[in-house]
């Protein structure tokens, strides 16, 4: 979640895990889930943004038959995470598995004036007899929040595996509110090294070095069926074949650090966005509960499927006083990507950092420019480029364009990236589907749509938010939960790739 917009979590329901880890003879470990729904619902925009679980009551590790049945919750169908051990005798703790961050965290016993510590256990040196001073500090910032503290060394516990001297952050401050309303403790990170803080080495690597799995393979089954007990299921160490249909599609990892692949053309209803025809880039992201990309596709995504978010006079203004401009300079064949600057409104050819971090960057070095309005005008200009050139290539009139652009301007985001659909048309909405290794993934509404409560008094959200990364790292696609829950996602660390199948 560093850098994942991994926090992109709408609160719709508690539900209440337990989590089977099991290490069996053929070398996996696994993390199952079990849920039963909870009758407390809240309202979804509180804590939009920020990546959290279900309460701290895990109970304890219990032996049947040499399997680890260990308490686990899963908060809104959304975050899967689980309880692990640190220490001699090990002290427990609640992460999220996190594969778009890299570091291991918990609250640190020497947090004495953040208001989180005082909701969530915390890891005391003092009672553990494998504790390894080291002291250097540390800080994470994520997308909604950070934390910050040193570094110690100790044993790590997961199911009946345990990982001897693993580095770890013990957090002294967590300010602000996101800590405060999570439910979940601390982070565990399944990303490269490469985004590691203080370069350490992550709880991974080590289970891979210490030989304590057959394969260096992970893989993810989160089941989104609500009635079923089963939650999903974390197997380290390989795949469970219980849990897809058919084959996997995998694609080479492009850069260490997040689980980052190349992904090809996003298309509505079977109709291209134009967007990523050039290539997008994606990360498999098991922290982040929607699907976060540019606001450009989003929000022609909230068009089609009829969400409603915030009005924004920015892009309005851009249709109005320079929607013609646009218009002739694509069709003189311009360089798409030079027309906003060419008209005065990007200070460069289009490339500039518009985008909010997303979490788990610890890139120090990055910066974002602010323009104040001039960088908003910019934005809406680049967007309005994107939606003209797909509309110029159906041949639609002008007038028709410019009243398409300003009903799409009334579709973008709100700031926080809720944007809400009516439920009684989910049949009618479209399917959306991401073009992975030459393979169309479809996601179907009632996949993308996150409803909230029953009945007359139920609401739907889109699963899609808006989040812009700048090249050279973006334009990026974040696949969070509302993806990896209908296809089954491996991450295979040995060959450098990801796959995805068929959730069965």
């Amino acid at each position: 979640m560093g850098k994942r917009y991994g926090f992109a979590a709408l609160v719709l329901l508690f539900l209440l895990f337990s989590t089977v880890f099991s290490a069996r003879a053929d070398g996996l470990l696994r993390i199952g889930l079990k849920k039963r729904k909870l009758n407390q619902i809240n309202r979804f925009s509180e804590t939009l943004g920020s990546k959290q679980g279900g309460s701290n009551n895990l109970g304890g590790v219990n032996e049947v038959s040499g399997t680890d049945i260990i308490s686990l919750k899963n908060y809104l169908d959304a975050q899967y995470f689980g309880e692990i051990g640190i220490g001699t005798p090990p002290q427990k703790f609640t992460v999220i598995f996190d594969t778009g961050s890299s570091n291991l965290w918990v609250p640190s016993s020497k947090c004495y004036f953040s208001v989180a510590c005082l909701f969530h256990s915390k890891y005391k040196s003092s009672r553990s007899s494998t504790y390894k001073k080291n002291g250097k500090s540390a800080a994470i910032h994520y997308g909604t929040g950070s934390i910050s503290g040193f570094f110690s060394r100790d044993h790590v516990q997961l199911g009946n595996l345990v990982v001897k001297d693993q580095d770890f952050i013990e957090a002294t401050k967590e300010p602000g509110i996101t800590f405060l309303a999570a439910k979940f403790d601390g982070i565990l990170g399944l990303g490269f090294q490469e985004i590691s803080v203080g370069n350490a080495v992550p709880v991974w690597y080590n289970m891979v070095n210490q030989g304590l799995v057959k394969d260096p393979v992970f893989s993810f089954w989160l089941n989104r069926k609500g009635n079923e007990e089963d939650g999903g299921e974390l197997v380290f160490g390989g795949v469970d074949p219980n849990h897809f249909k058919g084959e996997h599609t995998y694609v080479p990892v492009t850069q260490k650090g997040y689980w980052q692949f190349d992904m090809g053309e996003v298309l509505i209803g079977g109709e291209t966005t134009g967007f990523c025809s050039g290539g997008c880039s994606a990360i498999a992201d098991s922290g982040t509960s929607l699907l976060a990309g540019p606001t450009t596709v989003v929000t022609l995504i909230n068009h089609a499927i009829g969400a409603t978010g915030v009005v924004s006079q920015e892009c309005k203004s851009v249709v109005s006083l320079y929607g013609k401009t646009i218009l002739e300079m694509l069709l003189s064949k311009e360089e798409p990507q030079r027309i906003c600057s060419r008209i005065g409104l990007c200070s460069s050819d289009g490339i500039r950092d518009v985008s909010m971090i997303i979490e788990s960057v610890v890139d120090k070095d990055s910066t974002k420019d602010s323009y104040g309005l001039h960088d908003e005008m910019c934005t809406a200009c680049q967007m309005a480029v994107v939606w003209m050139q797909n509309q110029l290539r159906r041949n639609v009139t002008e007038e028709k364009i410019l009243d398409y652009i300003n009903e799409l301007c009334d579709r973008l985001p709100s700031p926080m990236g809720e944007s809400a659909v009516d439920c009684s048309v989910l049949s009618s909405m479209p399917n959306v589907s991401f073009t992975i290794g030459g393979k169309s993934f479809d996601l179907t509404p009632e996949q993308y749509v996150l409803k909230v409560g029953e009945g007359d008094a139920a609401q739907c959200i889109s699963g899609f938010t808006a989040l812009d990364v700048p090249p050279p790292r973006g334009p990026l696609w974040i696949l969070g939960d509302v993806f990896m829950g209908q296809y089954h996602t491996v991450f295979d660390y040995g060959n450098m790739k990801v796959g995805f199948a068929e959730a069965a």
